[in-house]
């Protein structure tokens, strides 16, 4: 199996697309089995019935998508029918998962799962724990293109992402803010830092991916034990936070990196708080992945406006998020 990990906005879902273009692996969309369907804390069995439960909502996520599905009631047959061929109850619920994911991956006539969940890179140990022959693929992108993509991220519903709800595009404006989103890349990064030796783990920056896409991807393949076609690379131009989704276009676009200090971007990018915050709070990080620093001096009004907001914005953030922590403790201490 193959996950693709890493801090959200860095390149996951781009590199599942490619991933997916491949004749052997179905990329799933993101499943979030980890962290909020199951929590390692809980290790105990389940029976035949809330296996079913587990499986449906897997369906139902799987089916209408992560952040726009209803309700995993209208799954519950199919669900029954797929557990109905296991026999071994109780069973553990990751082992249910990797079930799950072979299960659908043949019916999609393949034979590789890839899942691409960014939070995952939070439970990378898990990951090998249960499933010690998975490859991991973590992605790593500018913290400052993060943090301006992360801004952006409630105008995806005017921006080619129709279907998303409401109260998506307000969870999204909610979730916003300089230190968190900071503080999260950080985590997030070295996170995937502690498995940097282990040989089923591999870092693939998203700037390299843009600028040199076609030994990024051969070195991936490589990697995956998978042979490498040049149709791997023609994805379509979707899910940016910036420009109108452009499925048509199909290719890696080299011009999605850097932006966050790009001139010609003129509204809402990021000020000199944001970008003096990122960088104060990620100095290390960076220097070690090779982003370089700029000197600036943030602008006091924004500076304070920041810092006041944050109390706020965090417990926003929170209450918007309960339904989707299984364990509230052991989420906030990985990613926080």
């Amino acid at each position: 199996m193959i996950f693709v990990v890493g801090n959200s906005r860095s390149g996951t879902t781009m590199m599942g697309r490619i991933l997916g273009n491949h004749p052997e692996v179905f990329t799933f969309g993101e499943l979030h089995f980890f962290g909020q369907l199951w929590s390692p804390v809980n290790s105990s069995k389940i029976d035949l019935y809330e296996s079913e439960k587990l499986a449906a909502t897997l369906f139902c996520i799987q089916t209408e998508g992560y952040r726009t599905h209803g309700n995993s009631d209208q799954f519950v047959q199919k669900a029954r029918t797929f557990c109905e061929n296991i026999q071994n109850y109780p069973i553990n619920p990751p082992e249910l998962f990797s079930k799950f994911l072979i299960y659908e991956t043949h019916l999609n006539k393949k034979t590789i799962p890839c899942d691409q969940t960014p939070r995952n890179v939070f439970y990378i140990d898990e990951i090998l724990r249960h499933y010690p022959e998975a490859k991991i693929i973590n992605m790593i992108r500018d913290p400052r293109d993060v943090l301006y993509s992360q801004k952006r991220k409630w105008k995806r519903r005017f921006l080619g992402g129709s279907n998303l709800p409401l109260k998506e595009s307000l969870r999204d404006w909610i979730n916003y803010h300089p230190i968190t989103i900071s503080r999260i890349w950080n985590t997030a990064v070295t996170a995937a830092d502690n498995h940097r030796h282990n040989n089923q783990v591999i870092t693939i920056y998203f700037e390299k991916l843009l600028t040199n896409p076609e030994d990024t991807v051969r070195n991936i393949c490589q990697f995956c034990d998978l042979d490498y076609y040049s149709s791997l690379l023609k994805v379509p131009q979707v899910g940016s936070s910036e420009d109108t989704d452009k499925p048509e276009n199909l290719g890696i676009n080299p011009n999605r990196a850097g932006n966050w200090n790009d001139t010609n971007i003129s509204k809402s990018k990021l000020n000199t708080a944001e970008i003096y915050i990122n960088q104060k709070l990620n100095y290390k990080l960076m220097e070690t992945h090779n982003y370089t620093h700029v000197n600036i001096r943030p602008n006091l009004f924004y500076l304070l406006v920041t810092f006041l907001s944050f109390p706020m914005k965090i417990i926003g953030a929170f209450i918007s998020n309960l339904n989707r922590i299984k364990n509230i403790r052991e989420t906030l201490r990985r990613r926080l």
